[in-house]
């Protein structure tokens, strides 16, 4: 059993653009199944397919398997069974020996970036980087599977 436990920020750009970051990988996803109980997430990332079934999240934490498959096979998946996708470019930011991964988003969720940061306890302590902003963790309205269904262009 995995589990997956993250808090999840907004990101003020201009401060985020100062930070230097500039490697990304390129993130495409759509969702099979999206309700509270359970995703079903599709997901190429560079060169690779994803496959991920997360469970319903109970305060920071939720279950997540996580599997890797053909990435032919991962984009058959998008095309033809998500009818919105998730389009993104992630990058990965260390602050006090504490990865971060910033998502800055396109399409119709372009102007929103938002940073989330994997944690190995709901108590667990660590600095946050000026390029914060609001925690969002409990906001469903930022879950991806959420954005895919009500992008951000539309609130």
């Amino acid at each position: 059993m995995a589990i997956e436990i993250e808090h999840k920020y907004l990101v003020d750009q201009a401060e985020w653009d100062k930070s230097g970051a500039a490697e990304f990988v390129e993130i495409r996803q759509g969702y099979l199944q999206s309700d509270p109980d359970k995703t079903i997430r599709v997901r190429t990332k560079a060169d690779k397919g994803y496959f991920t079934i997360k469970g319903k999240t109970i305060g920071a934490s939720r279950l997540e398997f996580e599997y890797e498959i053909p990435l032919a096979d991962a984009n058959e998946l998008l095309d033809k069974f998500c009818s919105q996708l998730i389009e993104k470019k992630r990058y990965h930011f260390v602050h006090n020996g504490k990865t971060w991964e910033v998502d800055v988003f396109e399409g119709l969720n372009q102007g929103l970036i938002v940073a989330e940061i994997e944690l190995d306890s709901e108590q667990e302590s660590y600095t946050l980087p000026n390029w914060i902003g609001d925690n969002v963790t409990n906001d469903v309205r930022y879950a991806n599977s959420n954005l895919a269904i009500m992008p951000f262009s539309k609130w």
